[in-house]
């Protein structure tokens, strides 16, 4: 249920309050999403910017995980759900799907091919890779809250990988 993810977001507070996951860290083959989750890019897939909680609600931090795509790539949805939003933001496309029990899916910059109120399905077409923003064109930002709360996509797709720890330099 949604109590798993909640209580893995909390747990990266209790140290640093910024949990994240190092770039490159995830490809599809290392992780199985959640049952009726799938990435919302096609495999391969890469993450280049990890997830990274803000100290505070306003405070800076990475609302999300970047994926590498191509402008053009398809996008699809990540869960089924209710499309509640579907349009332009700061002049990039957005698409935010609401897949119930407090959980929201937000995906960036797409050409959208769905509507506000359509209903879709985990892996259904929901537009292509566009550009603007901060990925223009490179990749897709993907960002989940969980009763109004930003968490890490990974914990949907797969889980939050296996740390690797590194030597200091």
């Amino acid at each position: 249920g949604a109590a798993g993810p909640a209580a893995a977001a909390a747990a990266g507070e209790a140290g640093d309050p910024r949990p994240s996951i190092a770039a490159g860290a995830v490809v599809a083959g290392d992780a199985r999403p959640r049952d009726g989750w799938t990435w919302p890019v096609p495999p391969p897939v890469r993450v280049i910017a990890p997830f990274l909680a803000p100290p505070t609600p306003y405070a800076a931090g990475h609302r999300g995980i970047d994926i590498a795509a191509g402008e053009g790539d398809g996008v699809v949805a990540p869960a089924g759900g209710v499309v509640t939003f579907a349009g332009k933001v700061a002049g990039r496309g957005v698409i935010a799907i609401d897949h119930g029990d407090g959980i929201v899916s937000a995906i960036e910059p797409v050409a959208v091919a769905v509507r506000a109120g359509d209903e879709v399905g985990a892996g259904a077409p929901v537009g292509v890779v566009a550009t603007g923003g901060h990925c223009d064109g490179a990749c897709v930002h993907f960002g989940v809250r969980l009763h109004g709360a930003y968490v890490s996509p990974l914990l949907f797709l797969g889980g939050v990988p296996r740390a690797v720890l590194l030597p200091l330099r």
